[in-house]
């Protein structure tokens, strides 16, 4: 009998600060990034990018970002 297995985990980085400018991705201050946290899949990151995304959608200028880490842990793979 075969050990039912675990999806892989596909990391996703959810973070964001106040930008620069409206139109780039620098941020004002490095020292006030929200690091929202680290999830194992893109459908529970989009939740955690959202809920961040809305609450802060009165400052035009704050930007939250979804980072495939598994990407860069391991470029070779799709």
């Amino acid at each position: 009998m075969t050990e039912p297995t675990s999806p892989k985990q596909l990391l996703h980085l959810v973070f964001g600060g106040e930008l620069e400018r409206l139109d780039g991705i620098e941020f004002k201050d490095l020292s006030k990034l929200d690091v929202v946290g680290i999830y194992p899949n893109y459908a529970a990151a989009y939740v955690a990018w959202k809920g961040k995304a809305q609450a802060t959608v009165d400052n035009a200028q704050m930007r939250y970002f979804i980072v495939h880490l598994h990407r860069l842990l391991e470029p070779g793979m799709g």
